[in-house]
């Protein structure tokens, strides 16, 4: 009797006194299931990261091919007959020229079809289509090879300008609307070329003049909107000649 009852006190003592840690391979098991959700879970933002930016690049890249695809409708219509889009610019060929080395319009239609034409563009750039990614649309004046390189590049480069006194000259008669003249001064930058990218059309087609769109590349943040007083447009600092 006595001998039974120390039996079971003694296995009682035994059984209090076993450690409660687990086992160091149930320690390791624990850690390499911890190590791999927490690669799972890393893993998964990063390719939800991704996924976000290829989208973000897919949207830029359909959202840009639409903005031209309303510039390429617009100049379909009938009355813009002749003007082209390649790539991101549009060129207006021999709709619209210069004089022969001068800086003034050929003919003084070709003032008013600037003017006729480009708030239209304007109203895609206004889209949603064009507005989220556009940056800046950039006039670019042509000049022949006839001349050296510098006064070439000046006389495109007044040409560009002589573009942007026709579309901020308030006094026309058909003068554009006062909203889209503010769009222009903000939107509009003018270039110039030279007959070091010379057409091989001839010199007629050095003439001429393009309007290029400048889009955002992905990434980059929307330049703030330039507080600019509205020229009042009533001359061009371009003398005409």
């Amino acid at each position: 009797m006595f001998g039974l009852k120390s039996s079971k006190a003694r296995r009682g003592r035994d059984e209090g006194e076993k450690p409660f840690w687990i086992s160091f391979s149930d320690l390791m098991t624990a850690l390499m299931v911890l190590f791999l959700v927490s690669m799972a879970v890393a893993l998964m933002a990063i390719t939800q990261k991704q996924k976000t930016i290829d989208d973000t690049i897919e949207l830029r890249k359909k959202t840009i091919e639409q903005c031209l695809a309303d510039v390429k409708g617009v100049t379909d219509q009938p009355q813009f007959k002749g003007v082209t889009v390649h790539g991101n610019s549009i060129d207006f060929g021999t709709v619209v020229q210069f004089a022969n080395g001068l800086h003034s319009f050929e003919k003084p239609a070709d003032e008013k079809f600037i003017r006729s034409f480009v708030p239209e563009v304007l109203k895609v750039a206004r889209a949603q289509s064009c507005e989220a990614w556009l940056k800046r649309v950039v006039v670019e004046g042509f000049a022949s090879r006839a001349g050296n390189y510098l006064y070439n590049l000046n006389l495109s480069y007044l040409r560009s300008q002589r573009v942007l006194c026709a579309l901020l000259n308030s006094q026309a008669p058909d003068a554009i609307a006062e909203a889209d003249r503010k769009l222009i001064q903000t939107l509009f930058l003018v270039g110039g070329s030279s007959f070091n990218t010379a057409d091989n059309d001839g010199a007629a087609r050095m003439r001429r003049v393009e309007i290029k769109l400048e889009f955002r590349d992905f990434g980059s943040k929307a330049d703030p909107v330039p507080d600019i007083p509205l020229d009042p447009g009533k001359t061009c600092p371009n003398d005409q000649r």
